[in-house]
């Protein structure tokens, strides 16, 4: 792409696909700051976008320019790939050619919906990132937290928990720069950190006791049943148990030329904003 066709694409509204969601609704913000125009894909949209219903696509893609992709509930879910592929084409097509994925790192499902996107013939980037530590305030460990209790089955695993933060720097960067073209930025906080670290750092930022007991997958899945959620949640945790993601990676640094934010400062600036109380 040309510096030229790159102002162009930018002067035309970029889409934010779950634009209220963890990292959508802060590539918004930054986008918005910017001065730069914003369209936010969500069921609750104007106009409605709906990754089940491609009827819903090329109303939200007029006009578009670039779009950052994210796909719900997960790039690891059955089908993903396939939706991906086909909204990235249908974007293409409309004109949208800058093309930037939220992908999840060490996941093989979430790879066959990249290679499914960069077959679109869009100028893309992909950002793999870890679990994100905004799961412990604004997702689905948040209610745990308050109670004092994380029962997880992830044995004494680690993660190096990457802030949401983070993330939608890096997206704004390779939505608004044509130099991110063509990359693949793996990303992850600092520091690997067991689930008894993480539960000690939250107990300090909020100023309260929050306990880490371990649980068997048998008994997470009958927890989540009893909520009613899909069972396919308990296999995410797979990217933690194996170990296939218990190491520290440096997109960040490659993307922004900065270090990404300790899970201790995410703590304390989500405990000071209020993400706790009750």
């Amino acid at each position: 792409m040309t510096h030229t066709e790159h102002t162009q694409q930018t002067e035309r509204p970029i889409l934010v696909v779950g634009g209220t969601g963890k990292t959508g609704r802060r590539v918004a913000s930054r986008l918005a700051d910017r001065g730069l125009p914003v369209r936010i894909g969500s069921r609750g949209g104007l106009p409605p976008f709906d990754w089940e219903k491609p009827e819903t696509w090329p109303a939200v893609l007029e006009g578009v320019g670039a779009v950052y992709v994210t796909y719900y509930p997960d790039l690891a879910f059955p089908g993903a790939d396939e939706a991906v592929g086909a909204f990235a084409e249908a974007a293409v097509a409309a004109g949208a050619r800058r093309l930037v994925l939220l992908s999840g790192r060490g996941e093989e499902g979430a790879v066959r919906s990249e290679e499914r996107l960069k077959q679109s013939g869009a100028d893309w980037t992909v950002v793999r990132a870890n679990w994100f530590a905004q799961n412990f305030s604004e997702s689905f460990f948040r209610d745990p937290v308050l109670a004092g209790e994380l029962a997880l089955p992830v044995g004494d695993a680690v993660e190096p928990f990457v802030d949401a933060d983070d993330i939608a720097d890096v997206v704004v960067a390779a939505l608004t720069d044509p130099r991110h073209t063509g990359r693949t930025y793996e990303l992850s906080g600092p520091e690997l950190l067991g689930f008894h670290d993480v539960a000690a750092q939250l107990s300090e930022a909020i100023g309260r006791t929050v306990t880490y007991i371990p649980v068997t997958d048998a008994e997470y899945r009958a927890a989540l049943a009893e909520h009613g959620l899909p069972g396919e949640f308990a296999d995410l945790f797979a990217l933690i148990t194996d170990g296939r993601n218990a190491s520290v990676v440096h997109g960040v640094e490659e993307a922004l030329g900065r270090p990404p934010r300790t899970f201790a400062a995410y703590a304390r600036d989500a405990a000071a904003a209020g993400a706790w109380k009750d």
